[in-house]
C-alpha cells in the first residue's frame, strides 16, 4: 500500500497540518507518564497532558474556546478493523513517526465502505495533525516495521465516553458506539464480535508489509 505524507495535497481533502504549536511539553509528558502497550489502548482525558501548556492554546486556538479533552493513543498496531468519525475535528500529535488509515463519509454507501477506499498518510513526530470531521478514521499505525505508536488525541470534551441511549431514527444511529463516535467495523475485527456495527466491505487492511 502507498503511504503518503499528511504535508502530500493527497492529504488535503482529509485534514492538515496546523502550524505555531510547540509541542515539547506535551510530548514529554506524553513520553513520562503514559504506557506503550503490546495492544492498543486510549484513554480520552489524561490529567498529565490536560495540565500541559497546550491545553489551552488547544481549546482556545484549535477548537475556537469550545471545551475539549487530550487523551492518548499508544501501542502496537498494523491493521485498519475499524473506521469512526466524529461531528468535529481530531488532533492527533505523535511521540514518533505513526501513520493514519483514512477515508472519507462520502464513501459510504448504503451503510458500507469498501476498504479500497482508504488511504495511508504518514505524520511525522511533533506534527499537530487535524483530522477533519469528514474523515473516517481509527487507531493510529506503526510509523515503522515493529515500532510503535504513542499519539495525543484532542477533541471535544465528554467524545468517546458512553453512548447516549437513543430510539433508532435512522441508519446512522446504528452505528453510535459511544457519545460523538459513529463507527464502522470489519468483520475480522474485535468490535464487530463485541457488536458493532459490520459496515466495512473488502480486506481487513494491513500495512505492515508497507512499512
Amino acid at each position: 500500500m502507498k503511504i503518503y505524507s499528511v504535508t502530500d495535497k493527497e492529504f488535503a481533502p482529509y485534514g492538515k497540518v496546523l502550524e505555531g504549536y510547540d509541542t515539547t511539553c506535551l510530548l514529554k509528558a506524553l513520553d513520562a507518564e503514559t504506557p506503550l502497550p503490546e495492544g492498543v489502548a486510549y484513554v480520552p482525558s489524561v490529567a498529565a497532558l490536560e495540565s500541559t501548556c497546550l491545553f489551552g492554546q488547544f481549546q482556545n486556538n484549535a477548537y475556537g474556546g469550545m471545551p475539549i479533552q487530550i487523551g492518548y493513543c499508544n501501542g502496537h498496531n498494523t491493521k485498519l478493523n475499524c473506521l469512526e468519525y466524529h461531528r468535529d475535528s481530531e488532533l492527533n500529535i505523535g511521540l514518533y513517526d505513526f501513520i493514519l488509515l483514512v477515508a472519507k463519509m462520502d464513501d459510504i454507501v448504503d451503510g458500507k465502505l469498501d476498504t479500497s477506499k482508504v488511504m495511508a498518510f504518514r505524520a511525522t513526530a511533533g506534527q499537530v495533525v487535524e483530522v477533519y470531521a469528514t474523515t473516517l478514521h481509527y487507531a493510529p499505525c506503526n510509523g515503522a516495521k515493529d515500532s510503535g505508536f504513542k499519539v495525543v488525541i484532542v477533541l471535544p470534551k465528554g467524545t468517546n465516553i458512553k453512548a447516549p441511549a437513543i430510539k433508532v431514527l435512522n441508519e446512522e444511529d446504528k452505528w453510535l458506539r459511544a457519545c460523538n463516535k459513529w463507527l464502522l467495523a470489519h468483520k475480522d475485527a474485535s468490535e464487530a464480535a463485541d457488536g458493532a456495527y459490520v459496515g466495512l466491505t473488502g480486506e481487513n487492511i494491513d500495512i505492515a508489509d508497507s512499512l
